[in-house]
């Protein structure tokens, strides 16, 4: 977990044309992460 003030670590992913994203790439704008543990689940 992060704490408040602690950089971000760069990590790449893949979007959903699959061409790889990093996230050096974003700097300089907003970027949202959105995670969502129950899906798929019945919870």
């Amino acid at each position: 977990m992060l704490a408040a003030g602690e950089s971000f670590p760069q990590i790449a992913l893949a979007d959903e044309t699959g061409s790889q994203v990093r996230t050096h790439d974003l700097l300089g704008g907003h970027l949202v992460l959105w995670f969502y543990p129950k899906d798929d689940t019945p919870g």
